[in-house]
């Protein structure tokens, strides 16, 4: 066996030692190792991404395969779809309302663990069970809770105010969006509170301190001292969770399946419904084209605000 193993070193590095006096067998070497991995990468990014380009100046259907080229009439629908600026509008509410919410929650809580309370480890581990659930799954089970007859907020509702509560939570058009809100944010402040509370760990004690020596309060202290600290890690949390709110499917489609009639179709929904029951295989290659430039174009700016601000 260990004479193999001689044989095997030999053998590496008689291919790591350049075999000419320029060296460039040596040079070249160490890129030949990665370019399997490289290229099999690049097989699974780059060729989805030009195959979607490539079916999206197309007209395949359920009932016409047409691979002709037919130019930008997908995006001049696109433009003109009613529908789909509406699920746009959609998925912007529930983003403009879920993110901030889930922000100052989670900073709370944060603060609230920050100190050595009894049980900390335990309440902490409680906490953050919502997020390892499987959003399908947290969408059912909101979904029977907020039943009319067995739901237990239902029942709840009916012992605080005395009387029998029959709410239609996600048939009626005022309760869905609360009903979808209220399961979101649920299951993601706790992954706001994760990342907040492992920031405010590493802010300096000492210069809270000194603050707090010199007569600040901690209002002035929070502003000037701890959120400067935090503001990076913070930055990352909503660039997350902001691109998570854009492509919100799971619960929305466990809770209403985009209803009542389109009143909470997201992005994600109208082109889950565009692309797997009608059919439209090349609009929903323009759909999601789009969608992909849009969210690059928002990271980008936003990484480049981030860069400048520091």
């Amino acid at each position: 066996m260990q004479p193999v193993i001689l044989d095997c070193v030999c053998i590496l590095e008689t291919l790591s030692v350049p075999h000419d006096h320029s060296g460039r067998s040596g040079h070249y070497f160490p890129h030949l190792l990665v370019a399997p991995s490289i290229l099999v990468l690049l097989l699974i990014a780059i060729f989805p991404l030009i195959y979607l380009i490539l079916v999206s100046f197309q007209g395949i259907t359920m009932t016409d395969n047409d691979t002709s080229f037919i130019g930008f009439a997908n995006y001049l629908h696109l433009l003109e779809d009613r529908r789909m600026w509406e699920a746009v509008l959609h998925t912007l509410i529930f983003l403009i309302i879920a993110l901030p919410l889930e922000l100052i929650l989670g900073l709370f809580m944060a603060q609230l663990f920050l100190d050595q309370l009894p049980g900390r480890q335990v309440f902490i581990a409680l906490l953050v069970l919502p997020v390892v659930i499987s959003p399908i799954v947290a969408g059912a089970t909101w979904s029977l809770m907020f039943d009319d007859r067995f739901g237990p907020i239902n029942q709840i509702l009916g012992w605080i105010s005395g009387q029998e509560v029959h709410l239609l939570w996600t048939i009626k058009p005022e309760l869905v969006y609360p009903a979808i809100l209220m399961a979101e944010i649920w299951q993601w402040t706790p992954f706001m509170f994760l990342l907040l509370l492992a920031a405010l760990a590493n802010v300096d004690k000492s210069q809270q301190e000194a603050a707090a020596i010199d007569g600040a309060g901690y209002w002035r202290i929070f502003f000037s001292i701890i959120l400067p600290a935090i503001w990076p890690v913070m930055i990352i949390a909503l660039m997350i969770r902001a691109l998570d709110l854009f492509r919100l499917f799971d619960i929305v489609w466990a809770l209403t399946k985009g209803g009542p009639g389109t009143m909470t179709e997201t992005l994600s929904i109208f082109t889950y419904n565009q692309g797997f029951k009608q059919f439209e295989t090349s609009y929903t290659a323009a759909v999601a084209l789009v969608i992909i430039i849009l969210l690059t174009a928002a990271l980008l700016w936003t990484l480049q605000r981030v860069k400048l601000s520091r």
